[in-house]
Protein backbone atom coordinates (compact mmCIF):
# COMPACT_ATOMS: atom_id res chain seq x y z
CA UNK A 1 0.00 0.00 0.00
CA UNK A 2 1.29 3.46 -0.92
CA UNK A 3 2.33 5.64 2.03
CA UNK A 4 0.27 8.70 2.82
CA UNK A 5 2.24 11.92 2.33
CA UNK A 6 2.30 15.01 4.51
CA UNK A 7 3.98 18.06 2.99
CA UNK A 8 5.11 20.74 5.44
CA UNK A 9 5.69 24.26 4.13
CA UNK A 10 8.18 26.27 6.23
CA UNK A 11 9.52 29.82 6.10
CA UNK A 12 12.69 28.81 7.99
CA UNK A 13 14.79 25.64 7.94
CA UNK A 14 15.14 25.74 11.74
CA UNK A 15 11.64 24.28 12.06
CA UNK A 16 12.45 21.12 10.08
CA UNK A 17 14.02 19.24 13.04
CA UNK A 18 11.10 20.17 15.31
CA UNK A 19 8.48 18.80 12.95
CA UNK A 20 10.61 15.87 11.79
CA UNK A 21 10.83 14.61 15.37
CA UNK A 22 7.07 15.00 15.90
CA UNK A 23 6.35 13.20 12.64
CA UNK A 24 8.60 10.31 13.65
CA UNK A 25 6.82 10.10 17.00
CA UNK A 26 3.21 10.56 15.91
CA UNK A 27 3.01 9.77 12.19
CA UNK A 28 4.61 6.36 11.82
CA UNK A 29 4.14 5.12 8.28
CA UNK A 30 3.46 8.61 6.90
CA UNK A 31 5.94 10.14 4.45
CA UNK A 32 6.88 13.66 5.60
CA UNK A 33 8.17 16.05 2.91
CA UNK A 34 9.56 19.49 3.79
CA UNK A 35 9.40 22.57 1.57
CA UNK A 36 11.29 25.71 2.70
CA UNK A 37 11.07 29.23 1.30
CA UNK A 38 12.89 31.70 3.54
CA UNK A 39 12.06 34.58 1.22
CA UNK A 40 8.43 34.46 2.38
CA UNK A 41 9.21 35.50 5.95
CA UNK A 42 11.89 37.96 4.83
CA UNK A 43 9.34 39.73 2.63
CA UNK A 44 6.77 39.76 5.44
CA UNK A 45 9.30 41.32 7.82
CA UNK A 46 10.30 43.86 5.18
CA UNK A 47 6.70 44.88 4.43
CA UNK A 48 5.29 44.46 7.92
CA UNK A 49 2.49 42.20 6.76
CA UNK A 50 1.50 39.43 4.35
CA UNK A 51 1.22 41.21 1.00
CA UNK A 52 -0.71 39.90 -2.01
CA UNK A 53 2.44 38.94 -3.97
CA UNK A 54 3.78 36.98 -0.99
CA UNK A 55 0.41 35.31 -0.42
CA UNK A 56 0.34 34.24 -4.07
CA UNK A 57 3.74 32.56 -3.65
CA UNK A 58 2.47 30.67 -0.60
CA UNK A 59 -0.56 29.50 -2.56
CA UNK A 60 1.69 28.40 -5.43
CA UNK A 61 3.69 26.26 -2.98
CA UNK A 62 0.46 24.73 -1.69
CA UNK A 63 -0.76 23.93 -5.19
CA UNK A 64 2.63 22.50 -6.12
CA UNK A 65 2.52 20.16 -3.11
CA UNK A 66 -1.06 19.26 -3.98
CA UNK A 67 -0.13 18.39 -7.56
CA UNK A 68 2.82 16.33 -6.31
CA UNK A 69 0.43 14.03 -4.51
CA UNK A 70 0.28 15.25 -0.92
CA UNK A 71 -2.58 13.85 1.14
CA UNK A 72 -2.22 16.71 3.62
CA UNK A 73 -0.34 20.01 3.62
CA UNK A 74 0.69 21.82 6.79
CA UNK A 75 1.73 25.49 6.63
CA UNK A 76 3.96 25.87 9.68
CA UNK A 77 4.33 29.67 9.82
CA UNK A 78 1.46 31.61 11.38
CA UNK A 79 2.41 34.78 9.51
CA UNK A 80 1.23 33.16 6.26
CA UNK A 81 -1.84 31.53 7.77
CA UNK A 82 -4.30 33.62 5.75
CA UNK A 83 -2.73 32.44 2.50
CA UNK A 84 -3.05 28.86 3.73
CA UNK A 85 -6.78 29.37 4.12
CA UNK A 86 -7.06 30.61 0.54
CA UNK A 87 -4.94 27.71 -0.72
CA UNK A 88 -7.25 25.32 1.12
CA UNK A 89 -10.11 26.35 -1.13
CA UNK A 90 -8.09 25.61 -4.28
CA UNK A 91 -6.32 22.35 -3.39
CA UNK A 92 -7.63 18.80 -3.48
CA UNK A 93 -5.48 17.88 -0.47
CA UNK A 94 -6.28 18.72 3.14
CA UNK A 95 -4.59 22.08 3.86
CA UNK A 96 -4.10 23.27 7.43
CA UNK A 97 -2.45 26.22 9.10
CA UNK A 98 -0.32 25.15 12.03
CA UNK A 99 -2.09 27.21 14.70
CA UNK A 100 -5.65 25.97 14.12
CA UNK A 101 -5.58 22.94 16.48
CA UNK A 102 -3.78 25.06 19.11
CA UNK A 103 -6.49 27.72 18.87
CA UNK A 104 -9.20 25.08 19.31
CA UNK A 105 -7.53 23.81 22.48
CA UNK A 106 -7.05 27.31 23.88
CA UNK A 107 -10.71 28.20 23.40
CA UNK A 108 -11.74 25.12 25.37
CA UNK A 109 -9.45 26.09 28.25
CA UNK A 110 -10.78 29.57 28.96
CA UNK A 111 -12.45 32.79 27.83
CA UNK A 112 -9.39 34.98 28.44
CA UNK A 113 -6.57 34.02 26.09
CA UNK A 114 -3.12 35.54 25.95
CA UNK A 115 -1.18 35.59 22.67
CA UNK A 116 2.59 36.08 22.67
CA UNK A 117 4.76 36.68 19.61
CA UNK A 118 8.22 37.99 18.77
CA UNK A 119 7.22 39.61 15.47
CA UNK A 120 4.10 41.77 14.83
CA UNK A 121 3.19 39.94 11.61
CA UNK A 122 2.41 36.81 13.63
CA UNK A 123 0.61 38.45 16.54
CA UNK A 124 -2.36 39.79 14.59
CA UNK A 125 -3.15 36.65 12.51
CA UNK A 126 -3.15 34.44 15.62
CA UNK A 127 -5.37 36.83 17.58
CA UNK A 128 -7.77 37.07 14.63
CA UNK A 129 -7.91 33.28 14.33
CA UNK A 130 -8.86 32.94 18.01
CA UNK A 131 -11.57 35.59 17.74
CA UNK A 132 -12.98 33.96 14.62
CA UNK A 133 -13.04 30.45 16.07
CA UNK A 134 -14.14 31.46 19.57
CA UNK A 135 -17.59 32.29 20.89
CA UNK A 136 -18.99 35.66 21.89
CA UNK A 137 -17.36 37.00 25.04
CA UNK A 138 -13.90 35.68 24.26
CA UNK A 139 -11.16 38.11 25.32
CA UNK A 140 -7.76 38.08 23.64
CA UNK A 141 -4.76 39.82 25.20
CA UNK A 142 -1.64 40.24 23.08
CA UNK A 143 2.01 40.71 24.00
CA UNK A 144 4.85 41.47 21.58
CA UNK A 145 8.19 40.34 23.00
CA UNK A 146 10.33 43.11 21.56
CA UNK A 147 13.96 42.26 20.96
CA UNK A 148 13.45 38.49 21.12
CA UNK A 149 13.37 37.95 17.35
CA UNK A 150 16.50 40.05 16.82
CA UNK A 151 18.22 38.02 19.55
CA UNK A 152 17.39 34.65 18.04
CA UNK A 153 18.47 35.56 14.50
CA UNK A 154 21.79 36.77 15.91
CA UNK A 155 22.23 33.42 17.64
CA UNK A 156 21.56 34.65 21.17
CA UNK A 157 19.05 31.99 22.20
CA UNK A 158 19.39 32.74 25.91
CA UNK A 159 18.26 36.35 25.47
CA UNK A 160 15.39 35.25 23.22
CA UNK A 161 14.18 32.71 25.80
CA UNK A 162 14.51 35.24 28.64
CA UNK A 163 12.42 37.86 26.85
CA UNK A 164 9.74 35.32 25.91
CA UNK A 165 9.62 33.94 29.46
CA UNK A 166 9.17 37.47 30.82
CA UNK A 167 6.30 38.01 28.39
CA UNK A 168 4.63 34.79 29.50
CA UNK A 169 4.88 35.76 33.17
CA UNK A 170 3.52 39.24 32.42
CA UNK A 171 0.40 37.83 30.79
CA UNK A 172 -0.12 34.86 33.11
CA UNK A 173 -1.90 36.86 35.81
CA UNK A 174 -4.49 38.24 33.38
CA UNK A 175 -5.52 35.20 31.34
CA UNK A 176 -6.73 31.58 31.57
CA UNK A 177 -4.38 30.22 28.93
CA UNK A 178 -1.46 31.48 26.83
CA UNK A 179 -0.73 30.56 23.22
CA UNK A 180 2.62 31.04 21.53
CA UNK A 181 2.06 32.58 18.11
CA UNK A 182 5.27 31.11 16.67
CA UNK A 183 6.34 27.48 16.72
CA UNK A 184 9.92 28.61 17.39
CA UNK A 185 8.93 29.96 20.82
CA UNK A 186 8.10 26.55 22.29
CA UNK A 187 11.63 26.03 23.66
CA UNK A 188 11.38 29.13 25.83
CA UNK A 189 8.12 27.95 27.37
CA UNK A 190 9.54 24.49 28.01
CA UNK A 191 12.43 26.06 29.93
CA UNK A 192 10.08 27.95 32.24
CA UNK A 193 9.92 26.35 35.74
CA UNK A 194 6.57 24.64 36.34
CA UNK A 195 6.14 26.65 39.53
CA UNK A 196 6.03 29.84 37.46
CA UNK A 197 3.78 28.52 34.68
CA UNK A 198 0.54 29.26 36.51
CA UNK A 199 -1.66 28.83 33.42
CA UNK A 200 -1.52 26.38 30.49
CA UNK A 201 0.95 27.43 27.78
CA UNK A 202 0.25 26.08 24.31
CA UNK A 203 2.52 25.95 21.28
CA UNK A 204 1.40 24.94 17.82
CA UNK A 205 3.62 22.06 16.55
CA UNK A 206 2.43 19.13 18.68
CA UNK A 207 -1.33 19.86 18.52
CA UNK A 208 -1.06 20.23 14.74
CA UNK A 209 0.71 16.90 14.23
CA UNK A 210 -1.59 15.14 16.72
CA UNK A 211 -4.60 16.39 14.77
CA UNK A 212 -3.09 15.29 11.46
CA UNK A 213 -2.33 11.85 12.92
CA UNK A 214 -6.05 11.42 13.59
CA UNK A 215 -7.12 12.74 10.19
CA UNK A 216 -4.60 10.74 8.16
CA UNK A 217 -5.48 7.60 10.11
CA UNK A 218 -9.13 8.12 9.19
CA UNK A 219 -8.20 8.55 5.52
CA UNK A 220 -6.21 5.31 5.68
CA UNK A 221 -9.23 3.43 7.03
CA UNK A 222 -11.55 4.85 4.36
CA UNK A 223 -9.11 3.90 1.59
Amino acid sequence: MKKKRLTLIHTSPVMIPVFSELCRELLAGIEAVHMVDESLLKDILKNGCLTKPTARRVIQHILSADQAGADAILVTCSSIGKAAEIGRELAESLVMRVDEPMADRAIKLGRRIGVIATIPSTLKPTAELLCRQGSEGLEVFTKLCEGAFEAVISGDLATHDKIVAEGILELAGRVDVIVLAQASMARAADALPSSKATVPILSSPRPAIEYLATVLSAIEKIV
